[in-house]
């Protein structure tokens, strides 16, 4: 017997004073798996996520998450639930174990002090307990965050931009305890802006102006672009660029220290003047991978904006 997606919605929508926020975006997330929730700012992805959790009733569209119905179960559903926020609240003057144990008095948790010690253990957070909440470098906090969320053992773990603001080494951490967590059973719904952390995800689903315009894995939505990617390096591409610009075939263009990288879906066309301007600029023209960057941006620019 197949078991039931974590998530399973269809055509969600939301509108707020007018405008459509979130337009018929229909999602499936297999229990256990990390699945990534991409998209620029304002695209929709926190109404989606606050829709899926029973925090806001959709104002079409059905689905279950957890095997409970949205409309019907959203009580059942926040229980069942962690939501870490963009901006989590806690208090800064209370140290790390008061804050846990003001959560779990929260969650009606019993014995919350055995509650407490565990997740504290869990999160390696054992040896800082009594430490100021406010004292905390990013990566701690967010830390903190992670532990209440996941206090109750929640089913479902809904993470809004979790590693904004944090250092290079707090991410990495932060994804390895995702990966641990979700390898014991739990499903896990990140939204990010970070292209390598979307790389970790099991899939990916991308949202923009309030559409979903990809889905699969990584591999698969970068083959399902049918991009073509060429790079001209060389000490001239500053001229290059400025010379690809409006060429036929060239829809994207991009600098990464003495390396361009040129994109776009005509190929024939693409390679004829990347490889004209390479000829007049004495820059060095070769083929590229596509980047899970390339795509996204390409496909910001093929949605128009749902609030203008």
């Amino acid at each position: 017997m197949t078991a039931l997606p974590a998530i399973d919605v269809h055509g969600l929508t939301k509108r707020f004073s007018g405008h459509t926020v979130v337009d018929d975006v229909s999602l499936t997330v297999a229990k256990g798996e990390i699945a990534g929730f991409l998209g620029p700012n304002g695209s929709g992805k926190t109404t989606t996520i606050r829709m899926i959790c029973g925090l806001l009733t959709p104002d079409a569209g059905d689905g279950q998450v957890l095997g409970l119905d949205i409309r019907r179960n959203s009580r059942e559903i926040k229980r069942e639930v962690g939501y870490m926020t963009q901006r989590f609240s806690f208090y800064e003057d209370l140290t790390i174990n008061e804050n846990l144990s003001f959560v779990a008095g929260l969650y009606g948790l019993r014995p919350a002090r055995k509650a407490v010690a565990d997740t504290l253990a869990d999160l390696g957070l054992t040896s800082r307990r009594h430490q100021l909440a406010g004292s905390l470098s990013g990566g701690w906090k967010q830390r903190l965050a992670l532990a209440a969320c996941i206090m109750h053992r929640p089913k479902l773990l809904l993470l809004d931009e979790p590693t904004a603001g944090v250092d290079p080494k707090a991410r990495r951490e932060f994804w390895d305890e995702i990966h641990e967590l979700a390898a014991n059973g739990l499903t896990v719904l990140v939204s990010t802006h970070y292209m390598d952390e979307a790389e970790r995800c099991h899939h990916i689903h991308y949202i923009s102006y309030g559409h979903l315009v990809a889905s699969g894995s990584v591999a698969d939505v970068v083959a399902n672009a049918g991009l073509v990617t060429m790079t001209l390096s060389g000490n001239a591409t500053a001229k290059a660029a400025q010379r690809l610009k409006g060429m036929p075939g060239v829809e994207q263009i991009a600098h990464f220290g003495n390396t361009l990288h040129i994109v776009g879906r005509d190929e024939a066309a693409l390679r004829a003047s990347a490889k004209q301007v390479a000829s007049e600029t004495g820059t060095h023209l070769q083929p590229s991978e596509t980047s899970l960057e390339d795509v996204f941006i390409q496909l910001m620019g093929s949605t128009q904006d749902n609030m203008s």
